[in-house]
This record gives C-alpha cells, sequence and structure tokens, in this order.
C-alpha cells in the first residue's frame, strides 16, 4: 500500500505562484511514479502533469505546459508543482497519485491523496 499527503494549496491571484507538495510512505518501491490531476466543482477530474521517480519521464496537459512544472525527489519520497502564471481556470482540488505497472503491462494510477484547495482569484 501506499499513502499520498498533498500540501502547498491555498488562495492566489492570477498571475502569481503556487508550488505543491505530495509526499509518499508505504510501499513506495511498488509505484513507477506519480501524477497531479485536479477537479473543479461540476466538472470531472483531469490529468495534469505526470513524472517518473528517476524524473527521466515527464507528461503535460496542454493547457499547463509552460507554466506548470513537475519534478520528484526521490530520496524524499516526495513529488512537486510548481506553478506560475496562475490563472482563475486553474481554479481546483489537486490531487496526487501513484502510478503502478499492471500484470499486463500497462501502468494505472492505483493510489490517491486525499487533495488540496487551490482558488485563483481575478
Amino acid at each position: 500500500q501506499v499513502q499520498l499527503v498533498e500540501s502547498g494549496g491555498g488562495l492566489v491571484q492570477a498571475g502569481g505562484s503556487l508550488r505543491l507538495s505530495c509526499a509518499a510512505s508505504g510501499r513506495t518501491f511498488s509505484s513507477y511514479g506519480m501524477g497531479w490531476f485536479r477537479q473543479a466543482p461540476g466538472k470531472e477530474r483531469e490529468f495534469v502533469a505526470s513524472i517518473n521517480w528517476s524524473g527521466t519521464r515527464t507528461a503535460y496537459t496542454a493547457s499547463v505546459k509552460g507554466r506548470f512544472t513537475i519534478s520528484a525527489d526521490n530520496a524524499k519520497n516526495t513529488v512537486y508543482l510548481q506553478m506560475n502564471s496562475l490563472t482563475p481556470e486553474d481554479t481546483a482540488v489537486y490531487y496526487c497519485a501513484a502510478k503502478t505497472r499492471t500484470v499486463a503491462g500497462f501502468y494505472e494510477y492505483t493510489y490517491w491523496g486525499q487533495g488540496t484547495q487551490v482558488t485563483v482569484s481575478s
């Protein structure tokens, strides 16, 4: 099992920055990497960014590319999401998730944190 705890959310004005953290504990060696997702009220959860623990693979959704940066500290079992140039459309609850490999060879987000609120005012 893997336990995930997000932190760093808060209220910020448009154009500002926030840095989110996700601390992983438990059977962390079973995970390939981590991902960040977000969900706004009344909307579906969407993918934001992902990274493997070695930091050699990253991916971003188009709406945050160039503004957000995901990074991983393997020694600390912690993943970060640096968010710059924030807009009100970035307002959501942000979740981190652990990606594991299935027996069929595919990767799935198996474990999830409770989320941290990010609110961007205009």
